[in-house]
């Protein structure tokens, strides 16, 4: 059983430490996800595959950061216990005896695992939408836009406030964080955190993302306003975004034309799944109790990706809004699935920043 230390006094983790409900609460995810995977691909008539490795790839990248990590985890703690700066081997020992147990490690190893492979079946799912269903929205999300907006668009008037040169570069940037946002705050959540509940409650909550996304996919198909109406776009610089949306359509026209070709393709734009991740992150962040400079951190970026995606045209503004839906659903759901409890989480973030399994 998990404890951790107070002000002076060991307290059981308690209401909310459900070990073996916490654990499998991620597999479960996971084990969903691919059953659907599998159902839909057999429905579109191809095989379950990972297209370029890239789920396996970053799996293996992610174990690379959080072993980084996990020394980083015990050095730093066997420093505070001895009170020099460069722990001896034997003071890191006892400390990865007594935090990193054989339990806490695999709960660790099947989150991130869990995690990856609901990812590896959302590019299953999101591959097929083509196929299963052909018709797309995007006239009609563009004139909810417009109608909004009093008949222009929201990226007009974007481009218009920001300017389409260093702006296009910055909002660039922006928006491919998110590939560093979640391995290294899932890393973060898993390895630093004295709380290991927490760490599995956010690993099931962005697990969920993946099967939320996938299946809003199906239920509004859409390609965004860069291939609905690519000349409101054509002044932007170029950037990694821009060459990333040129690839990704051609490996859209690739697929359809042939669809056991190795590329699949990765296009969805309702709803916003970098905006239901951000969103996510940046709710459990203030709904955890971090500290006040990570909550503001979290809200920025979320404030800044929203904004990115419609200004270089992956989204439109109800694609957002429907990531924003996603974002809370996901948290609703991993509460409901890990029985975490929030109270506990609060009171954690006031505990020091040791943990000892007991």
């Amino acid at each position: 059983m998990l404890t951790v230390r107070t002000r002076g006094a060991a307290t059981s983790a308690g209401r909310g430490w459900r070990p073996r409900r916490m654990v499998l609460s991620g597999p479960l995810v996971a084990a969903v996800s691919l059953i659907a995977a599998v159902i839909v691909t057999n429905a579109a008539g191809i095989a379950v595959r990972d297209p370029d490795h890239v789920a396996g790839k970053r799996l293996l990248v992610l174990f690379a950061l959080v072993s980084v990590l996990f020394f980083v985890d015990v050095a730093v703690r066997a420093a505070r216990r001895t009170g020099r700066r460069l722990p001896t081997r034997a003071a890191m020992a006892r400390v990865r005896r007594e935090r990193w147990t054989r339990s806490r490690a695999m709960a660790v190893a099947i989150a991130l695992v869990s995690f990856y492979a609901s990812y590896f079946a959302y590019r299953n799912l999101k591959s097929v939408v083509p196929l299963i269903r052909p018709e797309l929205f995007d006239r009609q999300l563009l004139d909810i836009d417009r109608s909004v907006f009093g008949g222009n668009d929201p990226a007009t008037i974007l481009h218009g406030l920001f300017g389409t040169g260093v702006a296009a570069q910055f909002f660039s940037a922006t928006y491919l964080l998110l590939f560093a946002f979640i391995p290294a705050t899932l890393a973060f959540a898993l390895v630093f955190t004295p709380n290991l509940r927490a760490g599995l409650f956010y690993a099931t909550a962005q697990s969920l993302n993946w099967l939320l996304g996938a299946a809003s996919y199906f239920l509004l198909p859409s390609l965004g306003p860069v291939y609905a109406e690519p000349g409101l776009f054509s002044g932007l610089a170029p950037s990694g975004v821009t060459e990333l949306q040129r690839i990704l359509i051609e490996q859209r026209a690739d697929f359809i034309a042939d669809p056991s070709a190795v590329a699949a393709q990765s296009i969805g734009a309702f709803a916003s799944l970098h905006v239901s991740i951000f969103f996510t992150g940046a709710l459990a962040a203030h709904l955890l109790g971090f500290g006040r400079t990570v909550r503001i951190v979290a809200w920025a970026l979320l404030a800044l990706t929203t904004i990115a995606t419609i200004y270089l045209g992956w989204h439109y503004v109800l694609d957002d809004v429907g990531g924003l839906v996603l974002g809370a659903m996901a948290l609703v759901l991993a509460r409901a699935l890990t029985g975490f409890d929030l109270r506990d989480a609060r009171e954690a973030a006031s505990l020091s920043p040791s943990a000892t399994p007991a």
